[in-house]
């Protein structure tokens, strides 16, 4: 049932490792639990992103291997009732592409206990979506938004659409999915000189930034760690006109280290995945839109349960291999060993 490489075997019985606990819900061999499942519905995108894909896009995955709206409702209904999935974050690709995806969200809210649901998008065709989102049950988003420029955000994405984003968040914070976050890469020599410029915009508008650091997950397999910006120049950038403190709450498994601005209450995060990794308390697991658990975002095998699911097994029967798919998690992502090796699928094909 596990794969490596994101190719899928055939579905076969599972072998338990006597050493797995019996424990209902999705705990690893250190000890962590997963409670929050991201979830990729597509891995379509309608910009391209120079750090994610080529210009050219993609081959998007055929219509056949994405799991249909059944197939995923069963799925997400296994990991709330029977694994203790606490938290729901959609993503892609662009999900925003999906047929019929307000009808996943309000399957999703009608589950008991009911899961918190998040939502993670372009912003591209969210001013018109957004009541429609939060009606479904959506309780926040994030939008990704790498500058305030239009003439960059055309370079960087190759589509001049900042303005539709701009649009969407602010019909988003009105229809009430708060708090808007902001995901922002920095990239050199290209929009590095717009951190403090992004800060006072969330802060003027009331939605919270998070610079996340570039990451080896694009298509072309060109990210370079000399290239990035690390957490602590995103910092110092900062740093230059606002007052940062290390916030003192609790931050959990929570992938963004948080900062008090000028003293509160406002915060700013910085998800520090390469030079300040949080796998330690990792408390994630991920379904791709064709069905694959993914225990990391850099993981290099997968557990098909679209196979199971087109082949007749039982909800107990996938509950159990999903349980021992997570049970063999890494300690950790290991982008510093020597023997890295950069994941097949993209950022878009795994989601975020």
């Amino acid at each position: 049932m596990t794969t490596e490489l994101g190719l899928p075997s055939p579905r076969g019985g599972t072998s338990r490792d006597p050493a797995r606990p019996a424990d209902p819900r999705l705990v690893d061999g250190f000890g962590r639990v997963a409670t929050d499942l991201r979830i990729s519905l597509t891995d379509r995108c309608n910009l391209r992103c120079t750090y994610c894909m080529p210009a050219e896009g993609l081959d998007w995955m055929p219509r056949s291997e994405q799991l249909t709206d059944d197939e995923l409702n069963r799925l997400i209904a296994v990991a709330v009732h029977d694994l203790g999935i606490e938290e729901l974050r959609f993503t892609g690709g662009e999900p925003l592409l999906r047929r019929g995806l307000e009808e996943i969200f309000s399957a999703a809210s009608a589950l008991e206990p009911r899961p918190d649901i998040s939502l993670t998008t372009n912003g591209i065709g969210l001013a018109r979506r957004a009541e429609a989102l939060a009606a479904s049950g959506v309780n926040r988003l994030n939008v990704s938004m790498d500058t305030l420029r239009p003439e960059r955000f055309a370079r960087i994405t190759r589509r001049d659409r900042l303005s539709d984003v701009i649009d969407g968040m602010a019909a988003a914070h009105a229809a009430g999915l708060s708090p808007v976050k902001i995901n922002t890469v920095l990239l050199r020599g290209v929009n590095d000189d717009e951190a403090a410029d992004l800060l006072e915009f969330a802060l003027t508008h009331g939605y919270q930034l998070r610079f996340i650091e570039q990451m080896p997950l694009d298509a072309q397999h060109g990210w370079r760690r000399t290239e990035m910006i690390t957490a602590d120049e995103i910092l110092a950038r900062l740093e230059e006109r606002f007052v940062l403190t290390p916030s003192d709450e609790d931050r959990g498994g929570a992938p963004a280290e948080r900062f008090v601005v000028n003293g509160g209450p406002a915060t700013v995060g910085v998800i520090a995945s390469v030079t300040r990794p949080f796998c330690g308390a990792c408390d994630r697991t991920r379904l791709t839109a064709d069905g694959q658990v993914r225990t990391c975002l850099f993981a290099t095998g997968e557990t098909d349960l679209r196979a199971m699911l087109r082949g007749g097994a039982t909800d107990a029967e996938i509950a159990d291999v999903w349980r021992d798919a997570m049970w063999g998690k890494k300690a950790g992502h290991g982008i510093d060993d020597p023997g890295f090796l950069q994941p097949a699928r993209p950022m878009s094909a795994i989601g975020g």
